[in-house]
Parts: C-alpha cells; structure tokens; sequence
C-alpha cells in the first residue's frame, strides 16, 4: 500500500511534469519525456508509448525503454524502432481484441495486469519470445489509453514491472499508480496534441511563407533561389557566431525559439519583392522593358542606312541625266558606304552600351547624347525626329548596371513594402522581431543604408547577420541576368572592402570568414568553377 508521503511526493512529480510537458517544443522529446515521466511516477522498469496511425486503424511504437535490460529505443536516441504496427482490427474488420494495448485503444479502458504469464483473455506469446530470448521476466503491465480534447484516442502508454522503491522487487500496479499514470496520460495527451497543433500551424505559416516565395518564383526566376538562400547562409552564420567562445561576439547565444523566429525572418525578408514589377526584377540590359527595345534601335539604324542608300543612288541618276562621270558617281557611292561604315559602328557601340557594366564611362555617355541628338530620322508617321529619345537616352547613359535611379528606387521599394507587409501581422510573443530582422538587410553599419538610415548600434545582430548573407549572396549568384557568378575570391574580397567602408558588420564577417561560413555555402550553392583561393589572413586584417 502507498505511504501518503511517498503518494504526495509522486502528486508534486506528476504537477511538475506537467509544466515540463507544456513547455516541450520537439515532439521525439516530448514523447520521451512522456514515458519516462511515467515510469518514473509508477516506479516502472519499463515501458512503450504508442501512437494512432494517421488512419487510426494501428498503433504505432514511438518510445520503447527497459532500464534494467539497458534498452532504450525510439525518440532522441537514435536507436529506430523496426517492430511492424500493432493493427486494432483484423482483415475482417474484427476489433484486435487479444492485444492489450490494442484493447486500450479500441475500447478506451485502462488494463492493470498482476502477471501477463496467468492473465487468460490477452495474447502474450510475444512477451514470453521476448523473455525467452532475453532472460526477462515481464509481470505487471499498466496499459492507458491517451485521449486528445476531443475524446480521440491518439495513442497508448504501456508500462511494465513496477518494482518496490526499496528492493527492487516487481510488483503489480497499485490503484495510486493507475490514478497517477492515467492523470499523466491525460496531461500528455494535452500537450502532445497541442504541440502538434503548433506543429501544424507553423507547417501551415511556412508553407504560405514558401507559396509567397513562390509566387516570387513564378515572377523571376532571377529571384526565388534568392528568397531561398539567403535564410540558408543567415542560418549558418548565426549558427557560427553561437559557436563562437571569444571576441566581441563570444556571449551572442540562440535557444530554439530564437533559431525559429530567426528563420522565418530570412525566408520573408524579400517578401516585399511580390509589388515589385517583373520588368524590373529582370531588367537584363538597359533598355529591355517587356522587351529589348535595342531591337527598335536596330531597325532605325537600318532605316538610315537605306535612306543614306536610295539619296546616293538618287544622286547617281541625276548626275548621268546631264554627264556620264564614272568618278563622280564612285566618290557618291564611298560616301554612302562610309556613312554606312558609320552607322554600323555606332549601332555596335549603342548595343554594347546596352549590356551593364560595372562602371560607364564619361566620354561614352556623351557618345550616346550626341549620337541621340545629331542624327535624325523619319518615324512610321513621317516626321522627321531625334534618332533617340530621352528615355532612351536616359536608359543607354546609365552609369553601372542596368537600372535608371527611378527602377532602383522602384527595386529598393520592396523592403519598404516587406517591412510595411510584415508589421500589418499579429505576431506571437516569440516572432516580434521577424519585421526587424526581415527589415533590416538594406541598412548599413554607417547609417547610409535604406529604408531608415539605421546605424550599428541601432539593429539587431541578427539584421546586420541578414545584411552579410544578402550581399554575399547577389554577388555570388549565377541566376542573375545581368551578370555572371563572381569567383570566391572577387566577392570576398568586395565583401572586405564594405567591411572597411562601414557597410556590413566587422565583427560578424570575422566570424564569417575564421568559421569558413562562405566556404561551407559556397561548395553547397556555386559553380565549382567560381570556388577558388582566398585570403582569408588578409580579408581579417583589413
């Protein structure tokens, strides 16, 4: 019979068990914990916690532990479970009444069981194979259904051989040890379905985050790797820097929470990009719109050539009306070609200034006016008009890259957008800071960033950790239209060069480069022909 003191201790256990339970966030664990907690209030040696089957027509072993037998299968040991299903009705739709674990389930009864080897109505040839070949001898057995607030059976907890506190001896379950363990079951039962709500709703959340990033995809296929790997490198570097045991960064520590809250960030800081137009997105040359409108220069180049043409013919004819002059007619005719020779050479020029660069120069951007403004020619109405006009002038003159200053403000809109997008949510208490974080990857350690002219001091490390990952990322990607992957060493050298100018954080790239985190991400997404030397001596000390 159960002391009322060592009954007490056990009710205290089973309160603190149940805090415990609802603050488990990984469901291995929190099964785990479920069963040991069991055996532990009922002095069990050993036990098994079942699952329902997601068609509810089995039961499926999740946690198996025998202390004295050193066995410990399932959950976080990494030991599997290889046993098959444990079915609740045969093939004629007959309940599986003769298993009791089983018969808890289909029946929602609680089983207590003084010896299996003398209990007539259960089918333990199992349990005896498994002592014969052992060396075990499985006794008592407590079976508890586990109910879900809605009065499913989600699963069954199964626990065997209670043994007295003082001798070790095997038992059978005592009254207080049903009452306990099917209180215990019905705490369990509660936290592992609400954690599987959350689970559920946060598979649900992601999977609008990804049908976001989608939709992205679906727009660009220049941007969707993006919205991919920028989470992933923020993930590793954030993992780096809470590895790291010295130096400024030494006490930045994440829990799981702050690794989930962190994650959902990274996967929505682009998510702003859904307004951005597609034109824009994937401006690959300076004049490409919904087309390459160098295509409509070409044919006005064409246009020219043939008009320069049929007026040196023209003059041709008109000089044999009064004089056969074979000279004057070659001299008419060079001069057309060199007029064409011209042409030709500025429509060159014009589609080489057409594909960005890195830096244009000014003498080429004046080629462009004067070549805009000097020529002429007749449009489909027949008027005489500017060979180029502003707008395309203003596209050809634009000094690196491919976007005039009003596609980049329509480009750099999109973190306006995703910050005004990701404070419209109500967020829960651990993922207040994903508008911060997702917010923050355009601004710079100087206050010169955007949207808000943000400084060091003023973000978060896990902002200014986004902001390294974005960089890095655009300037390594090979998906851009507008460019090539970078080689490793280019990128990170470019990526030292911000760190001295106050762009992205010091103390954050250090970690990004003595981790090797560049290197990991760089052998899991670039070419390997962009993977090549780096200094990473040098890149530290500048």
């Amino acid at each position: 019979m159960d002391s009322s003191s060592d009954l007490f201790r056990r009710l205290e256990q089973l309160n603190a068990i149940g805090a415990a339970l609802s603050k488990e966030r990984d469901i291995n664990r929190l099964l785990e914990s479920i069963l040991i907690a069991a055996k532990t209030i009922t002095h069990a040696d050993g036990g098994t916690l079942y699952r329902m089957t997601e068609d509810g027509r089995a039961l499926r072993f999740e946690i198996l532990r025998t202390d004295s037998l050193h066995i410990a299968m399932g959950g976080t040991t990494g030991n599997p479970i290889n046993f098959p299903n444990l079915p609740l009705y045969n093939d004629n739709g007959e309940s599986n009444d003769s298993m009791v674990a089983a018969y808890a389930a289909i029946h929602d009864k609680t089983v207590n069981i003084t010896d299996a080897y003398t209990e007539a109505g259960f089918d333990f040839s199992g349990t005896r194979s498994f002592d014969e070949r052992t060396g075990y001898r499985s006794q008592s057995f407590l079976t508890v259904p586990m109910k879900n607030h809605e009065g499913e059976i989600i699963g069954v907890l199964q626990l065997i051989n209670a043994q007295n506190p003082a001798t070790r001896q095997v038992i059978p379950f005592s009254s207080a040890d049903q009452s306990l363990a099917e209180s215990l079951a019905s705490q369990a039962a509660i936290a592992l379905t609400n954690r599987l709500l959350i689970s559920q709703l946060e598979e649900l959340f992601e999977a609008f985050i990804n049908l976001i990033n989608l939709a992205i995809d679906e727009k660009s296929p220049y941007t969707g790797g993006h919205c991919q790997r920028v989470p992933t490198l923020t993930m590793m570097l954030a993992e780096a820097t809470d590895t790291t045991r010295e130096g400024p960064l030494a006490s930045f520590h994440m829990d799981e929470r702050d690794r989930y809250e962190l994650k959902i960030a990274g996967l929505l800081h682009d998510c702003g990009k859904v307004t951005t137009p597609v034109h824009v997105v994937d401006k690959a040359t300076k004049l490409q719109t919904i087309f390459d409108r160098i295509h409509l220069i070409d044919t006005r180049f064409e246009v020219l050539k043939r008009d320069a043409e049929i007026h040196a013919l023209r003059r041709q004819l008109a000089l044999r009306e009064s004089i056969l002059d074979t000279a004057a007619e070659a001299n008419i005719w060079q001069e057309y070609q060199d007029q064409a020779q011209l042409l030709d050479a500025e429509r060159t020029f014009l589609r080489q200034t057409n594909i960005g660069g890195e830096a244009m120069r000014e003498d080429d951007q004046q080629r462009v006016r004067d070549i805009g403004s000097r020529r002429k020619w007749r449009n489909v109405d027949g008027v005489e008009t500017e060979f180029l006009t502003a707008d395309e002038i203003d596209n050809l003159t634009i000094r690196a890259g491919t976007l005039t200053m009003k596609e980049r403000d329509v480009i750099n809109h999109h973190i306006v957008a995703t910050i005004k997008m990701l404070e419209q949510l109500p967020w829960p208490r651990h993922l207040t800071k994903v508008p911060e974080y997702a917010g923050g990857h355009h601004e710079r350690m100087d206050g010169k960033g955007y949207p808000k002219g943000l400084t060091r001091e003023q973000m978060s490390l896990q902002a200014r950790m986004m902001g390294i990952a974005d960089i890095f990322e655009a300037l390594t990607a090979r998906d851009r239209p507008y460019k090539p992957g970078m080689k490793l060493s280019q990128a990170m050298g470019i990526m030292a060069n911000f760190k001295k100018n106050g762009h992205i954080d010091p103390d954050l790239f250090d970690v990004f480069v003595r981790q090797g985190v560049y290197r990991r991400y760089a052998e899991q997404f670039l070419d390997p022909a962009q993977i090549d030397a780096v200094d990473e001596a040098a890149l530290v000390r500048t």
